[in-house]
């Protein structure tokens, strides 16, 4: 039941860790990432109030104050963020290994992300290019933000910047930003956003419908600066019919260029997400388990690469190459548990070359684990053609 869904907090709720100066997580942002001046007198002024000092020390322990209790609620909010967009971009690959027109739907609040907008296009970038849709509802439904605080929390204590509009610009800006990020998931992979309708069944069906028309548009900038910065784009029709066009507003540009080391990290983690197998270098997946008693087992997965088939680089009179072998665990649902990874630096002989032409290299790694069903993905790269192997695995352990 929509009536029934209630949201969950990773980390400690920012109004459990202190009423005093009540900040939320759009001030702690601006106080501790951005140094802003005025969020930081607005802060104190609070403190000074609901901490009723008016000692000499009064104005330095309030800062003192101020400092510790952003740093706290900023520590929560980063981890409800984390956690959100962390789920989004498992959710993402799941989904983007399933046949047919595949769509996501958001139910949320919204959340900031101050510091992780790259993470936040990362999952806008797979969901894109998988062509997945992520359709988000706003489950705050007709939302306005309430000077008096939460209900549910005790009442503010009233203070000078309270009085001014201050500290209602912030919960203003603050619930703003939230919308902004569900409104980019949904425009930046062309799905649908609901908000500000407390409708929320007629949300859901508007949510779960297939869009009537998609494209996928890309583009090169010219003498694209590595700066980070943010850069706007807009999409527009020649024609002169009306229609409503859903599309991200801008990127950010990468701080840098992406190194080798960086491009074989995304390529392996695309790879154990997915369920396609590649053979990109031949491989062999064999599974075996001991049980130590009756609740505890031990799983081995048995890696042979045949490396006849790897480029490798001569140099020194060595062959030179290295494999990354990693094993990722999943439940008989698919969901994942753990993974191994093995970095095996190859500097052979070419006498022990060719033994291993023959014999091929075993590579074994180990999960501690449960009796009951698994799947295993197995993924070897190696690093100089960068070629890349997956096999899938099913054991059940009684």
């Amino acid at each position: 039941m929509v009536t029934q869904l209630m949201p969950h907090f990773i980390g400690a709720y920012p109004s459990e860790i202190s009423q005093c100066p009540p900040i939320n997580y759009y001030e702690a942002d601006l106080i501790a990432n951005k140094n802003d001046q005025q969020a930081i007198a607005v802060a104190t002024q609070d403190a000074i109030a609901c901490s009723a000092n008016n000692g000499p020390n009064a104005a330095t322990s309030a800062a003192m104050l101020v400092t510790s209790t952003a740093r706290a609620v900023l520590t929560s909010g980063d981890i409800n963020t984390e956690y959100a967009i962390r789920r989004l971009l498992e959710i993402v690959r799941r989904v983007s290994a399933l046949p047919g027109q595949r769509s996501i739907v958001l139910v949320s609040p919204g959340f900031l992300t101050p510091t992780h907008e790259y993470e936040l296009l990362d999952v806008i970038d797979r969901a894109t290019r998988a062509n997945v849709f992520i359709n988000a509802l706003d489950a705050r439904g007709l939302y306005t933000v309430d000077p008096l605080g939460d209900i549910s929390q005790p009442m503010r204590p009233l203070s000078p910047s309270f009085a001014m509009g201050l500290d209602l610009s912030y919960l203003i800006a603050g619930a703003a930003q939230q919308s902004d990020v569900l409104a980019d998931l949904a425009s930046g992979t062309g799905g649908f956003y609901f908000k500000n309708n407390n409708d929320l069944g007629a949300g859901f069906r508007m949510t779960t419908a297939p869009p009537a028309v998609t494209y996928l548009l890309a583009f090169t900038p010219e003498a694209l600066k590595f700066d980070g910065k943010f850069h706007q784009i807009k999409v527009t029709l020649a024609a002169k019919e009306k229609y409503t066009i859903q599309a991200r507003r801008g990127f950010f540009a990468p701080r840098h260029g992406q190194t080798p080391e960086e491009t074989a990290k995304q390529d392996i983690e695309e790879a154990v997400f997915s369920q396609e197998e590649q053979q990109g270098v031949p491989i062999q997946l064999q599974l075996q388990y001991y049980k130590s008693d009756a609740v505890d087992a031990k799983l081995s997965v048995l890696t042979r690469v045949d490396v006849s088939h790897v480029r490798f680089e001569k140099a020194e009179g060595r062959n030179r190459d290295q494999l990354t072998v990693v094993a990722a665990l999943f439940d008989r649902n698919g969901n994942f548990i753990t993974g191994n990874q093995e970095v095996v630096d190859l500097h052979l002989k070419d006498t022990t070359l060719e033994k291993l032409a023959r014999t091929g290299m075993t590579v074994k790694m180990g999960f501690d684990v449960k009796p009951g069903g698994y799947i295993v993905r197995l993924v070897v790269r190696d690093s100089q053609a960068a070629i890349l192997s997956a096999k899938n695995g099913v054991i059940e352990i009684p």
